[in-house]
């Protein structure tokens, strides 16, 4: 039997990611998806006829400008479209607009507060001075903390050195910024609670936290670190939905010379002798490799494809403690026609970004509170956006397409499992919603696609529904992600890895986990030869 140099389990964005730039060293690369569709949450599906969904992740901003260019992903295909806005609703008929124009933008927040007109320059400026600290991270190996080897120091030395590059107050900030949470950081800048609850939106998305609990300030900015054409913070819409980056990716990797196997699903990694040597598929049959890589969260690859013998118990243990809760919903919806809101005056261009509904950060921290109770919530926090302003091509002439990413949902009710009923009602919860402004909106329903963490779960491979595959808090974060002592995308098991976004750093349709990981296992090849 062929053994293969590497074999990557799972066909999302950062497994692809991973096995192209392995495969660009000519190495001979296989990735086996249990799907018969690759791209994992990264996906573009057409479900009704003539609509084309996003119906996982669904907006471009994270993925790292350096791999795009790396793997020359708009030779193969893909094209990044930036939105012109955001705006969020009351159910009262009032709003509050993002714009890409400043001096519009400084209008809308004069509209609303004075105060918080001359505050937002300041918060922008401190929101970036974050990022930048934290951006060169993003493609670095974490280094171990408590190693004596020369790679670790001097990582651990040129952590220290951009930390004392600061001065005594930024640090302070820094260290407080870490751990404090969105509502108490916006608090600081702003009085006004529908700007507050506009931009503390990134800080709860996919996370199971409230706007006001420890850590989620991190949140917000790790949704700040993305740009788009050199613009940081800024968002877009990948044409085609967001099935095209991992179509690129895909493209790329064949140009490569890899290999790319759906209907295959990996029931176990084989070890012998204390390596991995390979996997072995549902089927039965075994494929060898030199080298195994699991794009799949830290749970699922170790507690279900590992077994338990071949791991220490310590590391296994923090494996199971590892924080992965579901915390999110996902609308895909079909319109026959635009609809109205008829709160936004005529022209405006802030519904070509992301739409939502909410008052104050305290209605978002009771969305949250139903979450805990163990249900979805009864005011969700809705993050919607209508991709045909800018893509026509998603749906038929005329017609039109809206992507709903809801917070909160817990991926088992405290009833029980999700069923249809539950799955219908939680559906019903967030059209009601969106209806509360845009009258017009149920009218113009053609086909719904409700996906609760139970099915993201379930067709997806996320566990709990998960979209981060694993919470971002500084518990779990750079040395600490997903277990500290194996944060250099090496497992136990000597000849597997991972690169998922159960490793730095972290998740979102970033792709630098896969780069990350591809570096480190070419590092150790090389070593070997």
């Amino acid at each position: 039997m062929k053994r293969r140099d590497v074999i990557v389990i799972g066909s999302g964005h950062n497994g692809l990611t991973t096995a192209c730039y392995l495969a660009r060293l000519g190495l001979d690369v296989l990735v086996l998806e249990r799907n018969d569709y690759i791209g994992g949450a990264a996906v573009s599906r057409q479900l009704t006829p003539g609509w084309t969904y996003s119906n996982c992740s669904y907006v471009c901003s994270l993925l790292r400008p350096e791999i795009v260019r790396d793997l020359d992903l708009p030779r193969h295909g893909l094209q990044v479209i930036p939105y012109e806005g955001g705006v969020t609703f009351t159910r009262e008929g009032e709003y509050f607009a993002l714009y890409s124009d400043k001096d519009r933008l400084r209008r809308e927040f004069a509209r609303h507060s004075a105060r918080d007109a001359e505050a937002y320059d300041r918060y922008s400026l401190e929101v970036l001075r974050h990022c930048r600290f934290i951006r060169p991270l993003l493609l670095w190996t974490p280094p171990d903390p408590v190693s004596l080897k020369v790679r670790d120091l001097k990582g651990m030395a040129e952590l220290g050195r951009r930390l004392w590059s600061l001065d005594e107050e930024q640090i302070y900030d820094m260290i407080r910024f870490w751990t404090m949470s969105a509502g108490d950081f916006l608090d600081q800048y702003f009085e006004n609670d529908l700007i507050k609850a506009h931009l503390a939106g990134s800080s709860i998305i996919g996370t199971a936290l409230g706007p006001y609990s420890p850590g989620t300030a991190y949140v917000l900015l790790h949704h700040y670190m993305g740009d788009m054409d050199g613009a940081i913070g800024a968002w877009g819409f990948a044409r085609g939905g967001m099935g095209a980056i991992t179509q690129a990716m895909a493209s790329a990797l064949r140009g490569y010379g890899g290999e790319i196997r759906t209907e295959a699903p990996v029931e176990r990694v084989i070890v012998k002798g204390g390596r991995a040597v390979g996997v072995a598929l549902e089927s039965g049959e075994e494929i060898a490799a030199k080298v195994v890589v699991s794009n799949l969260d830290v749970k699922r690859t170790f507690l279900k494809l590992v077994e338990a013998g071949d791991l220490p118990p310590p590391f296994l243990d923090r494996v199971r403690k590892f924080k992965i809760r579901g915390s999110s919903g996902k609308l895909n919806i079909a319109l026959d026609a635009l609809p109205r809101f008829p709160a936004l005056p005529p022209g405006c261009p802030a519904w070509r970004g992301d739409m939502h509904v909410t008052e104050s950060l305290a209605q978002m921290e009771e969305a949250y509170d139903d979450w805990k109770a163990g249900t979805w919530s009864r005011r969700p926090y809705v993050d919607m956006l209508i991709p045909t302003l800018i893509d026509p091509t998603m749906a038929p002439p005329g017609k039109h397409y809206m992507t709903v990413f809801v917070q909160y949902a817990p991926p088992k009710l405290a009833e029980g499992e999700w069923s249809t009923q539950t799955r219908d009602a939680f559906g019903k919860t967030v059209i009601d919603t969106i209806a509360q402004v845009s009258p017009d909106f149920r009218d113009l329903i053609r086909h719904v696609e409700v996906r609760t963490p139970a099915d993201l779960e379930n067709e997806v491979g996320l566990t709990e529904g998960n979209i981060f595959q694993g919470e971002l808090t500084m518990d779990q974060l750079l040395f600490n992600r997903p277990v500290p002592g194996f944060a250099q995308y090496r497992a136990p098991i000597p000849g597997l890895y991972m690169c998922g976004s159960s490793t730095h750093p972290g998740g979102g349709v970033m792709a630098a986990p896969g780069a990350n990981a591809a570096r480190e296992i070419a590092r150790d090849l090389k070593r070997a030869a």
